[in-house]
């Protein structure tokens, strides 16, 4: 990273919430690359077709996949009050990822091997799903022919939404509303009176069960063994035993998807 954008992050305060950040910091990194920017350098910029516009537009995708870990490590870092750490060599991706988001500067530090195949399991089952919405989002912009940084910032935006990547976050908000595990049956009377939102629950492709959900599931049981229960998980799966087990949601086909599982 540019020692300029270090400013761009320390500019926000210390509580804004991290896909603000990261939506603000992609759009900006447009400005560090000119020679990407077809406002700048002409409409056919990536359209000629010709090999030196496809490398052009390739070198903007690495640059874009390899620091998208650092700026949200950093983005990560703003909220806890840390110092950010530069990209270690000779790790994975996401070991990459973990290192530069928990190292408290132990010379000797590496991610938890569990953790980091966790987390590849997770960035595969969302990167190769579907034309989403912050994957149309993207292409929307883009067709505008704007940077490919001002697009993907876009993407950001609408990731952030609470139908969308937020609903993670809006899982965790219900369950730290609910409490503890004898307080689910009370609330999923509040979901059938619509006083209460079901997060978690249901999805616009699939009518029965996520199939993502299985893979993940799996995969929290061998994190578990490494970081322990959240109290709040025992409340996620009195939820999720009872939800399944009720007509009303059923009939609806309000199945628990990723977003459910991807905070258990």
């Amino acid at each position: 990273m540019h020692i300029d954008a270090e400013e761009i992050f320390r500019s926000f305060r210390y509580d804004a919430h991290p896909m603000s950040i990261l939506t603000s910091v992609f759009a900006a990194l447009g400005s560090y690359y000119p020679e990407a920017n077809p406002s700048l350098q002409g409409q056919n910029l990536f359209t000629q077709k010709d090999l030196a516009s496809i490398q052009n537009m390739d070198k903007q995708i690495y640059r874009l996949i390899g620091k998208a870990p650092t700026l949200a490590a950093m983005a990560y870092r703003v909220r806890q009050g840390r110092h950010f750490i530069t990209p270690p060599p000779g790790l994975s991706y996401t070991g990459s990822f973990l290192y530069q988001m928990d190292c408290l500067g132990q010379q000797e530090y590496k991610p938890n091997p569990v953790l980091e195949r966790a987390l590849d399991i997770l960035f595969l089952l969302h990167a190769d799903h579907e034309l989403n919405a912050s994957t149309t989002t993207v292409l929307q912009a883009a067709s505008s022919l704007t940077d490919p940084y001002s697009a993907i910032a876009t993407g950001c935006a609408s990731l952030y939404g609470p139908l969308h990547g937020g609903a993670n976050e809006a899982v965790i908000r219900m369950l730290i509303s609910i409490g503890t595990p004898d307080k689910v049956p009370e609330f999923l009377e509040k979901v059938k009176r619509r006083e209460k939102m079901l997060s978690g629950f249901g999805h616009r492709v699939y009518k029965t069960t996520d199939p993502r959900s299985y893979i993940i599931r799996k995969t929290a049981d061998e994190v578990f063994k490494v970081t322990g229960k959240d109290p709040l998980v025992e409340t996620a799966m009195r939820l999720h035993d009872l939800a399944l087990k009720d007509e009303y949601f059923v009939k609806r086909n309000l199945y628990p998807n990723v977003d459910f599982w991807r905070y258990v």
